[in-house]
């Protein structure tokens, strides 16, 4: 379900505007001079939706459209096939994002969600709070370099551009370019496929370059922070596993998991997942050790079946199984920290052989699904983990990037990182949806122009080709809303 806070903050935000307006336009002193300031500025208000036109921006328009024609010719004509093929193909991938969907609502679990190409994103349910401003700054970007294409390539075209504008409706922003439709009916539709095409191919050039970028940050930031020499701690969740005397800190270094080298964040992930579908770890120690054990063997089955030998409120003691010559199966109550400091890891005791001294794998005998890891972050003392792995994995956030200098801040790569990939999701999804031939869309544009300029040899008749144009916006408008309202039950109700 939506949080019942964020509803009241948004309901709460607009009726105090909508009050606010009510009352500028209802007092006879300040209404004309209010009016009067909304229309010299361009505001326009309604319910849930508040809209700013201007055309101080036209000039720069022009000047794009004009810089080299021979190369806006080929980029826009590029744009118009890729327009084409998005339009095609954002109908396959909402076809299939369907299935999945369906599919999940008919399973018990929603499993494999995180498959989906698509999905609906509603703030403060499936999008952190704390990570609203990169949402709206990136969709904002996009819809902005959306409608810079737009009005680009009406210009060069040579059709009037009234305006440009942008609006926010509900809590989600957007932009828009305001045409001269007599001209834009006027030029022939290949003219206009270029110009409606132009914003979900400026959309897939912005995700190009926001991709490049993101690889290419190492190489750009490295005169400031290195990368490859391990996963760098930056927030830690107050009160986790993770926290605490002997836990992680910010700026901490972490280098390894058990025997699983760390170089960076995704393998701080893989090391994680390679642990909790593996079987523990085990501890090459001395047999001396074994003396300082507070049980002799003595054992008993917990209700998963696992073996006990600790008494229950033991805090740094943990139960150990083992074998020797003699006996295939002993149990020992050891202080863990004391008991594989420094020690190898093991499977088996003959990874133990190489030892001048006798030593004895040693396993963790744990509840089902709980590990216990030992992370590595020098120079402070390891940090014992015991618990499931995942609450290990999200009670620690890290970044690739270390800091050269001491004054740098660690969250600035990570900051940028984040923002380059909302800019790819958002800008790659406003292409999809706008390339879906449906109604109020570009799509639906793109979609009449196309037929007009493929079948007017065919089907002479403008009243078939437009009855046709009809029945494909019919099925790619029924197609998306049947996205729209299921992935957002999908995220608000289960």
């Amino acid at each position: 379900m939506i949080p019942i806070a964020v509803v009241v903050c948004v309901m709460g935000g607009w009726c105090t505007v909508y009050l606010a307006d009510t009352l500028l336009r209802s007092s006879s002193s300040v209404k004309n001079r209010y009016e009067s300031w909304l229309s010299s500025n361009g505001f326009t208000l309604s319910p849930f939706h508040i809209k700013w036109h201007t055309g101080i921006f036209n000039r720069l328009f022009a000047k794009c459209a004009h810089l080299n024609p021979h190369f806006l010719y080929i980029w826009f004509s590029a744009g118009m096939v890729f327009g084409v093929l998005a339009m095609f193909g954002s109908v396959v991938l909402l076809s299939k994002t369907l299935l999945q969907t369906l599919s999940q609502m008919m399973a018990e679990t929603p499993e494999g969600s995180q498959e989906q190409i698509l999905q609906v994103v509603v703030p403060g349910v499936n999008l952190p709070v704390s990570q609203l401003a990169y949402f709206f700054i990136a969709i904002l970007v996009s819809g902005v370099i959306h409608e810079f294409g737009h009005g680009v390539a009406a210009l060069r075209e040579k059709v009037r551009l009234n305006g440009f504008g942008m609006f926010m409706f509900v809590i989600y922003p957007g932009a828009f370019v305001d045409l001269f439709t007599t001209h834009l009916n006027l030029i022939s539709p290949v003219q206009q496929l270029r110009i409606f095409c132009a914003g979900v191919w400026h959309n897939f050039m912005l995700c190009v370059v926001a991709l490049s970028f993101l690889f290419l940050l190492p190489i750009i930031l490295f005169p400031f922070y290195y990368t490859g020499a391990g996963a760098l701690v930056t927030e830690v969740v107050e009160g986790s596993p993770s926290s605490g005397p002997r836990g992680l800190f910010l700026g901490d270094l972490v280098t390894q998991l058990e025997d699983c080298s760390v170089r960076g964040v995704q393998d701080w992930h893989s090391c994680i997942q390679h642990l909790s579908h593996n079987a523990q770890t085990g501890y090459c120690v001395h047999t001396a050790k074994l003396q300082l054990s507070s049980t002799a063997g003595r054992a008993f089955k917990r209700l998963d079946g696992t073996m006990e030998c600790c008494g229950n409120n033991s805090l740094t003691d943990l139960c150990f199984s083992y074998s020797n010559n003699v006996e295939s199966k002993l149990f020992a109550c050891l202080p863990v920290r004391k008991t594989i400091e420094a020690s190898r890891t093991c499977r088996t005791n003959t990874d133990c052989q190489t030892d001048f001294t006798p030593s004895l794998c040693l396993i963790p005998t744990l509840e089902n699904q709980t590990r216990l890891i030992r992370v590595k972050h020098p120079p402070q003392t390891d940090m014992l983990f015991v618990g499931y792995p995942s609450h290990l994995q999200f009670s620690v956030s890290l970044t690739n990037f270390v800091p050269r200098l001491g004054f740098l801040h660690p969250d600035l790569p990570v900051m940028l990182e984040t923002f380059c990939k909302y800019l790819v999701s958002l800008s790659g999804a406003l292409a999809v949806v706008n390339a879906v031939p449906c109604f109020a869309l570009d799509g639906q544009w793109m979609l009449t122009a196309f037929l007009e300029a493929t079948l007017s040899s065919v089907i002479p008749e403008r009243n078939y080709r437009e009855l046709i144009g009809f029945f494909f916006l019919l099925g790619g408008s029924a197609l998306l809303a049947a996205n729209v309202a299921l992935g957002l039950w999908m995220v608000t109700a289960r």
